[in-house]
């Protein structure tokens, strides 16, 4: 598992600089129209990230919360009054990155 986290984390990164010095390089006016549409590819790979680490993030949230109800079936009120809120939140995060490369696309 922290294998592909660091993975996924290094080609974010590997992308991101090799992002930066497209537009570095796209201020002459032969290359601005290869990279118009830049912005398209990085929004899908930001959205792409954000919501596999929310998946991953949610997947492991139920899991451990399915497990502490198996071992302690009296507790499972307590489990998921615990579990409601940082599920929510992850959620959340997911929900406003939709939000957000959304708005990026429509208003680019």
């Amino acid at each position: 598992m922290k294998r592909m986290i660091a993975a996924v984390l290094t080609v974010a990164f590997v992308l991101t600089i090799g992002s930066i010095s497209v537009m570095a390089q796209a201020a002459e006016p032969a290359k601005a129209a290869s990279t118009e549409v830049l912005h398209f590819f990085g929004a899908a790979i930001g959205l792409g990230m954000v919501v596999i680490g929310a998946g991953l993030g949610i997947g492991k949230l139920a899991s451990a919360a399915a497990e502490g109800i198996a071992r302690q079936p009296s507790a499972a009120d307590r489990i998921t009054g615990a579990v409601n809120l940082p599920l929510f939140l992850l959620e959340g995060v997911g929900i406003l990155a939709e939000v957000f490369i959304l708005l990026i696309v429509l208003l680019k």
